[in-house]
């Protein structure tokens, strides 16, 4: 099953950005599509394979920071090739 998730790193401390930068290169680093844009990632795959890998690296990302919020959303489908039609 192909999922669409959409991701917001959103680290409550002062030094932020460097977190949010590992973050989006350790998405880059993965085997899947990554898009990315100035407000959130977005990562597409296969479930089974998709939700073991965010699984570990928001408990890295978790065990780096003290105070930290990730907002995902999810849809069943691919819609890494979405394109407006308006």
């Amino acid at each position: 099953m192909q999922v669409s998730i959409e991701l917001t790193l959103t680290p409550l401390q002062n030094d932020f950005e460097e977190h949010i930068i590992r973050f989006i290169k350790q998405l880059r680093a993965s085997e899947f599509t990554i898009l990315e844009n100035p407000l959130s990632a977005q990562i597409y795959g296969e479930y089974d394979k998709v939700m073991p890998f965010l699984t570990q690296e928001i408990k890295k990302t978790f065990g780096d920071m003290d105070q930290v919020l990730v907002f995902m959303k999810m849809v069943k489908s691919n819609r890494s090739d979405y394109e407006p039609h308006f």
